[in-house]
């Protein structure tokens, strides 16, 4: 319920003061906002040094942190001293010495303002000192010159990173060879350089009360809906953490159903797909130490897909997805269709098939579904062990102990030969699932499937099924349905089990609520 606003004279807030009330001019005004007013009053730049240099250096507790410099010198040329404030392990000190120091000091005319005598690229003034603190935190160096009320902070940011690399995750046999790095400038960039075009907009938000980490909002303003633009600002906007680091933190901060099975928020290393996504109306978030980018909304038909279905001609990307779709139910329903017709339904089987499995289950002295979870179990133990180990150990875990695994079992009657058939395929077809994510999801679902096999045989199977995709539909991302445009319908380009040819490809997705629907050329009148 709102608060009441008080007669004219009578200043009220909002909020509960914390501090005791005083009178002042027939004025009721808290002592928090006369302290706050005065450290408003302290963060301005005085333009006097024996002012402003000790509350930087109290910030950074100087000379007791030693990722921490200053320089300080003479401006011969003006008459006045001068001081440089930056962090050497984000800071290309060399272009320090160079570009800033020595022009200054070496100057051979006087200095009509700062910027003319530096090379620098990026210069700005800031008034504030807490502004410029937070420039210097990102590698900028800050220089202050006695008798000017303003920091100049001046670009030489040049933090540790590796170049950029081949996609680990999302390989494609003819798309191109490049991912996206730890660093956001670099990732933006990557983005930047496939889509030239003056619509192409990134706005910058900072979380995290104290590590004051930055968000990069990637988007075409011509393109991007503006509920869905909106939705994404005012949930990282609404994050109360005194750090979040990267953007797999940042997901579970933003998405839908934090404690959904399925993904809600698609993850791509791949600069090509997020720059297709942006064309497609999509909003795109980069962080730093973060190699990949999040597009939003993404529906599940965004993780269904691969990176590699467009480049590949119509006929051979829509192959790969039958396969990829056949995968997906192999991995599902392939163990719990054993239990279910094994132990319920065993006239479904041909005579000599049926004889075939009880005579290799005869000497097994477990029931046929802890055969199966107990295998099911170690497979997922051997797939974890062999991404945790070292890099050149990790396929031959993988190889090595599945064989010994499942061979010895064999032969010490503890599983039957079928049981390590069908876990293989399970195994083998839940590699077809690009999507690391979605990979999960259908891993976790196959063992939903396979306890109610157990149980209610192809009944309970259905049953779960069903209420999976009842699950599914009532789903939103970012205000989307989950299996848009498949239902509910909306006009695009239809693609979602299977792709058009490129040509009939005309409409941009509908459900972005994107501003222009069409992808074809704009006439010039």
């Amino acid at each position: 319920m709102k608060q009441q606003v008080k007669p004219v004279g009578v200043v009220t807030y909002m909020r509960r003061p914390l501090f005791k009330k005083i009178k002042t001019n027939q004025l009721e005004i808290s002592e928090e906002l006369l302290q706050s007013d005065e450290s408003v009053k302290n963060d301005y730049v005085s333009g006097n040094l024996l002012l402003d240099v000790p509350k930087i250096k109290e910030l950074y507790s100087y000379p007791k942190n030693i990722d921490f410099k200053v320089r300080e010198f003479t401006i011969h040329m003006m008459g006045r001293k001068a001081v440089l404030f930056f962090i050497p392990s984000m800071t290309e000190t060399k272009l320090i010495d160079e570009e800033i120091i020595k022009p200054l000091i070496l100057a051979a005319k006087e200095i009509i303002d700062i910027p003319s005598a530096i090379s620098i690229s990026s210069i700005k003034e800031e008034k504030m000192i807490s502004a410029a603190v937070s420039e210097l935190n990102t590698g900028a160096t800050l220089l202050l010159v006695d008798g000017l009320n303003v920091i100049y902070v001046l670009n030489t940011s040049s933090s540790a990173g590796r170049s950029v690399e081949k996609p680990q995750n999302e390989t494609t046999l003819l798309g191109p060879k490049e991912s996206f790095v730890e660093r956001a400038d670099q990732n933006i960039s990557l983005i930047r350089k496939k889509i030239r075009s003056e619509d192409f907009t990134v706005e910058k938000m900072i979380i995290g009360s104290r590590s004051h980490n930055e968000v990069y909002i990637i988007y075409n303003k011509e393109l991007a809906g503006e509920k869905v633009l909106d939705e994404v600002k005012s949930r990282i906007g609404a994050i109360q953490k005194d750090a979040v680091q990267n953007l797999g933190l940042l997901i579970q901060h933003i998405e839908d159903r934090s404690t959904s099975l399925f993904p809600t928020i698609l993850q791509t290393e791949r600069p090509d797909r997020a720059a297709s996504f942006i064309e497609d109306g999509h909003v795109i978030v980069v962080m730093n130490n973060s190699p990949f980018a999040i597009v939003t909304p993404a529906t599940f038909w965004s993780f269904y897909h691969s990176a590699d279905d467009h480049y590949l001609r119509f006929i051979y990307g829509n192959f790969t997805r039958f396969l990829r779709m056949t995968a997906m139910f192999i991995t599902l329903f392939t163990p719990s269709i054993y239990i279910a017709i094994t132990n319920y339904h065993i006239e479904m089987l041909p005579a000599d098939l049926l004889l075939a499995i009880a005579g290799a289950r005869e000497m097994v002295p477990f029931p046929a579904i802890l055969e199966l979870l107990l295998m099911e179990m170690a497979f997922e133990l051997i797939r974890e062990a062999g991404i945790r180990v070292p890099t050149p150990i990790g396929p031959t875990i993988g190889i090595v102990g599945a064989l010994i695994l499942g061979q010895a079992a064999v032969e010490a009657n503890v599983v039957s030969p079928i049981v390590v058939i069908v876990v293989a395929l399970t195994g083998l077809s839940s590699f077809a699932i690009s999507d690391v994510n979605l990979n999960y999801a259908i891993r976790i679902a196959r063992f939903g499937f396979l306890l109610s096999a157990s149980l209610f045989g192809i009944f309970g199977m259905v049953g779960i099924f069903m209420i999976g995709l009842f699950y599914l539909s009532v789903i939103k991302t970012f205000g989307v349905p989950y299996l848009a445009p498949f239902t509910p319908k909306y006009k695009s380009s239809k693609d979602t089990l299977f792709r058009r040819l490129l040509k009939n490809e005309k409409l941009r997705p509908a459900y972005v609520k994107t501003k222009d629907l069409t992808k074809e050329p704009v006439q010039n009148e």
